[in-house]
């Protein structure tokens, strides 16, 4: 289907809310597919439904979870290919063809959930998604939270420190930046894709994994991990993206209807993830997981050591980690 976006999609939208929230049209609605890693169990597919019925007035959002429709890591090379018109694209992915932007997956960079969110909002942030926008093909509508990145084991070894972590197996997913923030860890970066975590774990083809504690929960990794490792090293976010050619197509007031229904959505789901973390640890413990913090000074240094004196450092602008520091 074309994505013809003229005055026919959008009769009577004199107002921005009135744009995606109005009566459904005959015919000729727009179809957007949204591409997700993560699970129709997910708090993030409660937030894309949320989000497809607030712009249901002129648009068919037609989701697609699991990887099911595009691998992990592909979304992007979709949207810009046309074969896709939306996706919750990780910002390593973007790193790849942008190497700018791999300081904004290094470790230990964002303090929380909300510094994450001020910083796409910030002017320094505005330049991060202008070179997505103008290089890719991509407009990001903002950043999907999902919980700080912690580290399970199924071994039963006492971490503390990077030295620690030597030898470990640990599942990360494909890209340069992703294997580089599993060795700024300490460990041995193991590529493999998220819907096989489960049975690697199983079997022993990893030794562990890195995510937030919300996707451990619906992933059910717990079954087969022995301890949590809290090391919050990466304050876990993507990208709700759509293809820039779409939204260019949209009028001022389109846009701004169709970034508030994207900013509801996404500020849901951010709530909900932090509150599901705050109770996550005692259900894990009952579980009979061990659950701890190792010494975060150590694993921070490490990782920011390491990350300074790569070539990944290199690319990142003149002064940024202090910018985004000052945020």
């Amino acid at each position: 289907m074309t994505f013809d976006l003229t005055r026919r999609h959008f009769l009577g939208a004199t107002l921005a809310t009135a744009a995606l929230s109005g009566p459904a049209l005959a015919q000729d609605k727009p179809v957007l597919k949204f591409s997700a890693v993560f699970s129709e169990q997910d708090i993030r597919a409660q937030m894309t439904k949320m989000f497809a019925e607030a712009i249901a007035g002129s648009y068919k959002l037609e989701p697609y979870y699991g990887g099911n429709l595009f691998k992990q890591g592909t979304e992007l090379v979709a949207i810009q290919r046309g074969n896709l018109q939306m996706g919750n694209i990780a910002p390593q992915d973007i790193s790849n063809q942008i190497p700018e932007w791999s300081v904004l997956t290094s470790a230990y960079l964002f303090r929380d959930a909300q510094h994450v969110t001020k910083f796409f909002q910030s002017e320094v942030g505005a330049e991060f998604k202008k070179m997505a926008d103008e290089k890719l093909g991509v407009y990001i509508l903002g950043p999907t939270y999902f919980g700080a990145r912690q580290i399970g084991l199924k071994p039963n070894k006492k971490i503390a420190t990077p030295a620690d972590m030597a030898g470990i197996k640990l599942r990360m997913p494909g890209g340069d930046a992703w294997q580089f923030l599993g060795a700024s860890l300490g460990a041995n970066p193991t590529p493999m894709a998220y819907a096989e975590v489960y049975t690697g774990l199983q079997t022993g083809a990893i030794d562990g994994q890195d995510n937030p504690l919300p996707n451990v929960k619906n992933m059910k990794f717990y079954e087969v991990m022995s301890q949590i490792v809290m090391t919050s090293h990466l304050i876990g976010y993507d990208l709700l993206t759509i293809s820039s050619k779409i939204w260019k197509g949209m009028s001022a007031d389109q846009q701004k209807a169709f970034q508030a229904a994207a900013d509801k959505a996404m500020k849901w789901s951010e709530d909900q993830h932090l509150a599901q973390e705050k109770t996550l640890v005692d259900e894990f413990k009952k579980a009979g997981l061990n659950i701890y913090e190792p010494n975060i000074a150590a694993f921070r240094k490490f990782a920011q050591e390491k990350y300074l004196a790569s070539d990944l450092a290199k690319s990142w602008p003149k002064g940024v980690l202090e910018k985004v520091a000052a945020i």
